[in-house]
């Protein structure tokens, strides 16, 4: 069925029946009156097809017809594979979730942005826990900062019932933002290197002082030697 659909996508030979049409190859394109353009693909043994009619004139091909529509086919198989299909990952917390949950879920969201996913995280307030609402807040608020390297807000914390949900969106490679948290520590890691080749160059000895001095004597040692003789 698909293939029948792809094939009467496309007009060809005595199907095009406007006066002139556009013939494009790889020496360029020309146009010519569509009974020459059907001469024409005759001769080369091919068929004239339409590949645009909407343009003025419209414009055609002489190509196979069926090595034309292979060419499509594999065409829109290969788009289709670059396609990524973007998933929606859950991350579930409770009001109170204590530190060592909270890390352990955080590491998974950022592996799903990172893998080009959307994370919905979402607080659930079972029964008078919703009395706690304002915390789960600060939970969300918290788990979208601390995810700021990889993935952006698509919208502030939002109460549904008895769910309160933060939706993320994958950053795009190369251009995640780090957050003023990250940069404060590259920068006192950076300091602490430095400091730290400082202090092993001050208490390093110099071999290139004693090398000096052991020049300087040899070269006194021979002076000696010469005004001796």
């Amino acid at each position: 069925m698909k293939n029948d659909k792809m094939k009467n996508q496309y007009r060809i030979n005595e199907q095009i029946r406007v006066r002139e049409v556009r013939i494009v190859g790889e020496d360029g394109s020309t146009v010519v009156p569509t009974r020459q353009a059907l001469d024409m693909a005759r001769d080369q043994g091919v068929d004239l097809v339409e590949i645009s009619p909407n343009a003025n004139p419209p414009v055609c091909r002489l190509i196979d017809y069926s090595k034309f529509l292979y060419q499509q086919k594999k065409r829109q198989k290969e788009m289709k594979a670059k396609q990524v299909k973007v998933e929606v990952k859950e991350i579930r917390f409770g009001p109170q979730t204590d530190e060592h949950d909270y890390q352990f879920k955080l590491k998974h969201a950022k592996e799903f942005l990172e893998e080009g996913n959307k994370v919905r995280a979402y607080v659930f307030f079972r029964g008078r826990s919703i009395l706690f609402k304002e915390q789960g807040e600060v939970l969300l608020l918290r788990f979208a900062n601390d995810l700021e390297e990889c993935g952006k807000v698509e919208g502030m914390p939002s109460l549904e019932g008895k769910k309160m949900f933060l939706y993320l969106a994958p950053k795009k490679a190369g251009v995640a933002k780090k957050s003023q948290q990250a940069r404060d520590r590259e920068a006192s890691e950076a300091e602490a290197k430095e400091n730290a080749k400082q202090q092993a160059a001050e208490e390093k000895p110099s071999n290139g002082g004693l090398f000096a001095n052991a020049k300087i004597s040899a070269d006194a040692l021979k002076k000696l030697t010469e005004t001796d003789e």
